[in-house]
């Protein structure tokens, strides 16, 4: 997080460069603000729905990503620093003019224009879609080719041979559907989802962040490594894991923790690709976990028609499996490469540390408690949170400023720009991605893409379930490639969910593991972008780390098949998942220690019972009896209990 005049105080800028930056770092504030009470005042009182808060919501989004870009001089760079600016200003004024004309036809355009819109309906939403797509071209490439040819091949179908083709649309179809139509394109449900519900979460998010609360329990986990060296690659493993939950990217997680992680890793006598790809799964696995699940939780609560609080309830058994098969891969690592004692410097825990700890755990128990046990609706638990949190965090700042005796402006309103600041970009960037993906959706959807590729399902499903789940993996695997995990989702969620569904496949199984696939996504060789940061901070191969984090991350892979085996994981919440869930865990254990462990005997004779082994967990998990996979399980259990003592006695 940046401090508020990040980047104005730069000793190489010129002067004029520097009241520039000024100027952007002033007017990013002011729309921060804005944009903080137009949707606090949405989330009280509901005005106007979610379509009219889109209208006003996305380009405002635009104006915040583009000041945010400019204060730190990532607008444009080569341009120089005035016609960034200027650049700026008009991308800006556009904005501001689209709201303004969109919100006073809103009703015409919505109702009684539609399907007839004039030229300036269709140039005012077609600016709007195309300055998101000129943010995704500077931020996600990938996606914005690929929205690029999917326009391209909406006017041009007729071109395209096979099955994949159709007569094509005109280019006015397009501009409607990507913008004016409201229920397709850049004002559409994934936006509108972006600023309302995702939204009120990412408020506790940033006021977490605001207070130091993320730096605090980092600081946490380093402490228990000092008490406990030989606890140094879990702690790692544990501090990395908490920031992802709350971060929404394994990348940007990875970017952050890990150059804390990774180089005590080393130190600690683990080889570089072995330290990066610790960091990489770690990161890799907040995706997974619950509250926000990489923000899938909220889309897939939307897809399947129910509350947040019933996806959130099913998605702690995978994660906990995940994340206990991880730090069980660690730790067989740790006996193996762990040579000396390690302590890292780590500063004493203070009263603060200790209040934003507690407000970290107390945020993430309130949301459980509102919405589990008073079923609130999701977005009024997330303000009923964020209201106590910023009391009690606000209160122990002010009890530490008064302490300190620090008394100045600019301590005082610290925290709370950062707030705006971490709210306003968060929620900007995502929202901005999602109306990226309103237009890929759009192009999906008037083209028939879908039941294109639902026919090859279904085609797969007529000769054995497992060829559609490999189908459907495969489609996940190339979209995947270079995309975050919730574009990656929603397109699998659009496009193969209703066919497997159909298929006779219960939804939430389909849903889950298009979830599984599109966190996948981030580790998926070639292009892991996981793997990318944390190889470039550890100096080691990017190759190499790719490979060694899929070892590690192996309970991901094995949980894309559980679910189709074990439907129990995820169907029923509470006692009903236990049976598959200690299966799954079972065999999820004891295929890592085939991979990192070893029974010490004769390299042969050692290869053979680790096959074994890996043979007895798929059974386990994978048998269609429940019954007959508990024997196994058991035999599995007690040839890994048989194998961990042999590992401790040689590494100990």
């Amino acid at each position: 997080m940046s401090d508020p005049a990040a980047g104005i105080a730069e000793p190489h800028l010129s002067p004029l460069a520097r009241r520039l930056r000024l100027a952007a770092e002033i007017l990013f504030y002011l729309a921060g603000v804005v944009f903080f009470f137009h949707l606090s005042r949405y989330y009280i009182t509901g005005a106007g729905g979610p379509t009219l808060l889109a209208v006003v919501g996305v380009p405002l989004t635009i104006c915040i990503v583009i000041l945010n870009d400019l204060r730190r001089g990532e607008l444009y760079p080569k341009l120089g620093h005035v016609a960034p600016f200027i650049i700026a200003l008009v991308y800006c004024g556009i904005c501001l003019y689209a709201i303004h004309y969109l919100v006073r036809e809103f009703d015409e355009i919505r109702i009684y224009r539609l399907g007839t819109w004039n030229m300036h309906d269709l140039v005012v939403g077609g600016l709007v879609a195309a300055l998101v797509m000129e943010y995704t071209r500077r931020r996600y490439f990938v996606l914005f080719v690929l929205n690029i040819l999917l326009i391209l091949y909406t006017v041009y179908g007729y071109m395209v041979p096979g099955m994949f083709n159709h007569p094509g649309m005109t280019w006015t179809r397009v501009a409607s559907s990507v913008s004016v139509e409201m229920s397709t394109g850049v004002f559409e449900r994934l936006p509108q989802l972006g600023l309302t519900l995702i939204g009120s979460f990412i408020l506790v998010l940033a006021v977490l962040r605001a207070f130091g609360c993320i730096d605090s329990i980092l600081l946490g986990s380093t402490r228990v490594a000092v008490k406990s060296p030989r606890l140094l690659p879990q702690a790692a493993v544990l501090g990395s894991f908490g920031v992802a939950a709350v971060s929404g990217s394994g990348a940007a997680n990875a970017a952050t923790t890990g150059t804390a992680t990774i180089p005590v890793l080393i130190k600690a006598g683990f080889p570089r690709v072995t330290a990066a790809a610790v960091e990489t799964s770690s990161s890799l696995g907040g995706q997974l976990m619950p509250p926000l699940m990489g923000i899938a939780a909220f889309l897939m609560a939307d897809y399947l028609g129910t509350s947040y609080f019933d996806v959130v309830a099913r998605g702690f058994a995978p994660a906990i499996i995940y994340y206990l098969g991880v730090a069980f891969a660690v730790w067989l690592l740790a006996g193996r490469y762990y040579k000396r004692a390690v302590t890292p410097k780590a500063e004493p825990m203070r009263f603060m540390d200790w209040a934003n700890v507690a407000a970290y755990f107390i945020a993430v128990a309130g949301l459980i408690y509102f919405m589990g046990v008073e079923r609130k609706p999701a977005m009024s638990a997330a303000q009923t949170v964020f209201t106590y949190l910023l009391v009690f965090l606000a209160a122990a700042f002010l009890i530490r400023t008064f302490m300190a005796r620090r008394f100045t402006l600019e301590w005082l309103t610290r925290p709370f720009l950062r707030m705006i600041e971490s709210y306003a970009t968060i929620t900007a960037e995502l929202t901005i991605l999602l109306a990226t993906l309103g237009i890929l959706t759009a192009t999906f959807t008037i083209t028939g893409v879908p039941t294109k590729v639902g026919i090859l399902l279904m085609e797969g499903a007529g000769i054995n379930l497992a060829v559609m789940v490999l189908v459907g993996f495969g489609f996940g695997y190339i979209i995947g490639m270079g995309l975050p995990v919730a574009p990656t989702y929603i397109i699998l969620a659009i496009v193969i969910s209703p066919f497997m569904i159909r298929a006779g496949v219960d939804p939430w199984v389909v849903h889950f593991f298009a979830f599984f696939v599109a966190v996948f996504g981030e580790l998926s060789p070639p292009t892991s972008v996981t793997a990318a940061v944390t190889s470039r901070i550890a100096e080691a191969s990017f190759i190499q780390t790719m490979l060694v984090a899929v070892l590690i991350c192996m309970p991901l892979m094995l949980m894309m098949g559980a679910v189709f085996a074990r439907p129990d994981l995820v169907v029923q919440p509470g006692m009903a998942q236990l049976p598959a869930f200690a299966l799954v865990l079972i065999g999820t254990l004891a295929i890592s220690f085939a991979l990192q462990g070893s029974f010490i005997f004769a390299r042969p004779v050692d290869m053979a019972l680790r096959i074994v082994l890996t043979g007895l967990a798929g059974t386990a998990v994978f048998h269609p009896d429940t019954a007959t996979a508990g024997i196994y399980a058991a035999i599995t259990l007690l040839m890994m209990t048989f194998g961990l003592w042999r590992y401790r006695r040689h590494v100990a």
